[in-house]
């Protein structure tokens, strides 16, 4: 507790600040109802079901992140990627049909399989396009819109392409590892990251049979699980903030205005930071309100980037990477919605 106040404190703290200072400056009072009883117990609600949501996801992806690092060597990655950029490329984008994860479990998956030897490209493909293009996600949307089917494949096709183009611009431009390099770790760290990796790898190499293989599992699972679920908790925590900030009248000032719904859309779903599997729900219930363009904007940026991911992301890649992947994912899926909207749907 005392390390996320000292962390997270003073940025908050600034926040806090700059938001007195709007509010002095346009004349408007604390808006306290925000801080109602019905407000307060929806915001519970929200923070602990984005949690529980989340958490299982988490669980199986830190499972099949340590699986991968106990039985999958480094060899066998280098063996099975494929080496032409295009068919990696299409690879990454694919491999969700294999490996159904939500985003929530996606991150240490990923940097396990880059640091074991897969191309970053490839991982990032995977990244983006395996919480929407597997068949899990695939079904639930299909649900959702039961009389708009083509809701469904398109969704599929654009969150298909998006991945692969962003695959491709980064296999031509990136130069470098976009993962953050271990000296960037205070000394501390470093060190007790030393002394814990000398006595895993020594552990790893003494320990023999199926105890040895389940303890090794089960250590790697804890360390992934408790590095990202701190991110995910303080992610569900915004998140949860902004969604009972949010009124629902905010909704019809955007849903008549061509380009603003795209993006007010795309950064509902960077907010509300819903599992893949359940999204479409959310979006289905906003048919008669924003046209199908917005919708699938929607579905396919939002599991591909939002709140929580995001600081998950910032606890595995660099900064400027992220925000990079960002931009260019946002500005691939409003150019894609808007050409499948006029085309196809």
């Amino acid at each position: 507790m005392m390390k996320f106040i000292l962390r997270y404190g003073t940025p908050l703290l600034g926040v806090g600040c700059l938001i007195m200072i709007a509010l002095i400056i346009t004349n408007r009072e604390l808006p306290l109802h925000l801080f109602s009883a019905a407000n307060m117990q929806s915001f519970k609600i929200l923070f602990i079901s984005i949690i529980l949501e989340a958490f299982p996801f988490i669980l199986l992806g830190v499972l099949f992140s340590a699986l991968l690092q106990v039985f999958v060597t480094d060899e066998h990655i280098r063996k099975f990627t494929p080496k032409n950029p295009i068919a990696g490329v299409l690879f990454g984008a694919l491999l969700g049909l294999l490996f159904p994860l939500c985003e929530c479990g996606m991150i240490p998956v990923v940097r396990r399989l880059i640091r074991k030897g897969m191309p970053a490209y490839i991982g990032i493909v995977y990244l983006l396009a395996g919480p929407i293009v597997n068949p899990i996600v695939y079904a639930s949307t299909f649900t959702a819109f039961r009389t708009t089917p083509a809701m469904a494949y398109s969704r599929m096709g654009l969150a298909f392409a998006v991945s692969v183009v962003v695959g491709l611009l980064l296999y031509k431009f990136m130069k470098s590892s976009p993962l953050k390099a271990a000296s960037a770790a205070s000394p501390f760290q470093m060190i007790q990251h030393g002394h814990t990796h000398s006595h895993r790898h020594h552990h790893e190499h003494t320990a023999k049979g199926f105890r040895g293989r389940v303890a090794s599992i089960l250590s790697h699972a804890s360390d992934e699980f408790f590095e990202m679920g701190k991110y995910l908790i303080f992610g569900a925590l915004l998140t949860a903030i902004l969604q009972t900030a949010i009124d629902r009248s905010t909704f019809n000032a955007f849903a008549d205005q061509p380009l603003y719904s795209y993006l007010f859309m795309m950064a509902f779903a960077f907010i509300l930071s819903i599992c893949s599997t359940s999204d479409a729900f959310i979006a289905s219930s906003f048919t008669g309100m924003f046209d199908a363009g917005p919708l699938l904007a929607f579905l396919v940026f939002g599991p591909m980037i939002d709140l929580k991911n995001t600081l998950m992301l910032l606890t595995t890649f660099r900064i400027k990477f992220v925000l990079v992947l960002i931009a260019l994912t946002a500005v691939l899926t409003l150019i894609g919605a808007w050409i499948t909207e006029v085309f196809l749907l």
